[in-house]
């Protein structure tokens, strides 16, 4: 086995290349993963009887574990191995998995999903933490977009097998075609991932870590509870007043900490504080906009799972457009003008998703999502690549591990924020006047559950009001996204810091050195 330490220099290690693509497979079963449920959740949603409140907590158990763990996570990888640590989270996910298959029931589900949540806090922070031990500043961005790209192929690869496995079997297939995948990405670590750590990286504090789980899960409930309870509910603001004091008390201890878990200094550089932020915003659009769209296609569009996972295919050539072309228009212009520029392009894809009418057909739906992701290509990848080369090597884990849990963060808060948005809105515009309170109450929960009624009813006033709604409400959910989108691409192109290309691939090809962490700070 090879140990790289960090001070080896960059690029020195000729199994590099090799090592990517053991990142870009562990990668690609977090991103399968991902998609894969969005396509599954209104299937679940009719055989379990779940409420929009249950289906967003079967997306947002794993996020919220996901962002609560990424920090110690990186820690773990920095002490000891991020290669064992990775191939420990993927087993992890592997059994999460295998758990999600086999239960029958909303609760266990949610379970199973947090668990997977853990594997897969180990397996996101660490794959990114090793690239800049791995790869230079010339071949970094090509790295960050190799390991994105391999995330973003689960978009449209997870909802068409996924859709395929519930044309033909169970909902638990879902979870279960993950095994293989996972035991794929534990191979290729084992023989292909050369060992990196820095043992002196601070230890993990479990203070610190229960403060962030708390803090994170008591926000996100109140988010998804406000739209059923009232946002000015006691129980509600209390819950909104306990996450705030649980998040001040871990930002105090960590500032008090001589050797924080939580490096709050790495915000002070504004490279990484700004990209940071802009690709957490995008996260935020991209989860509110993945949440509302499967449904919209089964739902209202009447599309079964394997079509609406094909229909999702425009994001994804999108997607390849600009993974191809940003590195060019980079070497052009910079990243604050490619970040911007993308960030303008989502905005402009969700407010024209928002003109979505009941009669508009897949063509306009096709159009707007290939423009989304256009947008999402050439945010990210400029943005994470950028905050990652703001890092000092020596903090390599500990800092992707930041970055990460901030965006997870924001992928939480939009799943929660979007989709409580959307449940809000849905349930006030539903007319399910006439109806007996049992059939009434399991239409208002899901747009899944009005068109249930509606076939058993023979109610076709209840089909198209519920259509009728469900479109307001992800016409909101969309003109939300978009405005978010416009403000960010407008405050990165106030801020975020634009250096001039470094021509320092000529000193690294002379020396074989790394640049340091000053010429790698963006």
């Amino acid at each position: 086995m090879v140990t790289v330490t960090q001070n080896d220099a960059v690029g020195r290690d000729p199994r590099r290349w090799w090592a990517l693509g053991a990142l870009v497979a562990s990668m690609l079963v977090l991103g399968f993963d991902m998609t894969i449920l969005n396509v599954a959740l209104p299937t679940m949603a009719r055989d379990l009887d779940a409420s929009t409140g249950e289906q967003q907590w079967m997306a947002d158990a794993y996020v919220v574990v996901f962002a609560a763990l990424m920090l110690p996570a990186g820690l773990l990888g920095d002490r000891f191995g991020r290669r064992r640590m990775l191939i420990t989270g993927l087993g992890v996910f592997l059994a999460g998995s295998l758990v999600g298959a086999l239960v029958d029931d909303v609760t266990p589900l949610i379970l199973a999903r947090a668990l997977m949540g853990v594997g897969g806090a180990l397996v996101m922070p660490l794959a990114m933490a090793v690239l800049p031990s791995l790869f230079g500043p010339e071949e970094r961005t090509k790295a960050v977009g190799a390991v994105s790209a391999a995330s973003a192929l689960g978009l449209p690869l997870g909802p068409i097998l996924g859709g395929w496995l519930l044309d033909h079997f169970w909902w638990g297939s879902v979870f279960l075609v993950n095994v293989p995948m996972a035991a794929i990405g534990i191979a290729a670590c084992v023989f292909l991932l050369p060992e990196t750590r820095d043992p002196a990286s601070p230890k993990v504090d479990i203070v610190s870590t229960a403060l962030t789980a708390a803090g994170l899960s008591i926000l996100i409930y109140a988010i998804i509870e406000a739209p059923q309870r009232g946002w000015g509910d006691p129980l509600i603001l209390g819950l909104f007043a306990a996450s705030l004091v649980l998040i001040a008390l871990l930002v105090v201890r960590e500032r008090r900490s001589p050797r924080p878990m939580l490096d709050l200094s790495l915000l002070t550089r504004r490279g990484f504080l700004l990209n940071t932020l802009a690709a957490t915003l995008v996260m935020f659009v991209l989860s509110g906009l993945m949440f509302v769209l499967p449904q919209y296609l089964q739902a209202v569009l009447g599309h079964d799972a394997f079509a609406t996972g094909v229909r999702m295919l425009p994001m994804m050539g999108g997607l390849l457009i600009a993974s191809r072309g940003a590195q060019p228009l980079l070497a052009r212009f910079g990243a604050r003008a490619v970040i911007s520029g993308g960030l303008v392009t989502l905005a402009f894809a969700a407010v024209l998703g928002s003109r979505t009418t009941v009669d508009d057909g897949y063509g306009f739906t096709a159009l707007w999502l290939s423009i989304a992701g256009l947008g999402f290509g050439f945010a990210v990848v400029p943005a994470m690549s950028a905050a990652l080369g703001a890092l000092p090597r020596d903090r390599a884990g500990s800092g992707s591990g930041l970055l990460m849990t901030v965006r997870q963060v924001g992928s939480a808060i939009g799943i929660a924020l979007l989709g409580s948005l959307l449940a809000s809105t849905y349930g006030d515009r539903l007319d399910t006047s006439g109806l007996p309170h049992a059939a009434a109450d399991t239409a208002a929960d899901s747009v899944v559950g009005a068109h249930v009624v509606a076939a058993r009813l023979g109610d076709h006033t209840l089909a198209a009001s519920a259509d009728a709604s469900y479109l307001h409400g992800m016409d909101l959910v969309l003109l939300v996204s978009g405005i978010a989108a416009l403000v960010t691409a407008l405050l990165a192109a106030a801020l975020l810091p634009n250096p001039e290309p470094a021509p320092a691939h000529a000193a690294e090809e002379d020396t074989g050195m790394a640049p340091t962490p000053a010429d790698a700070r963006q």
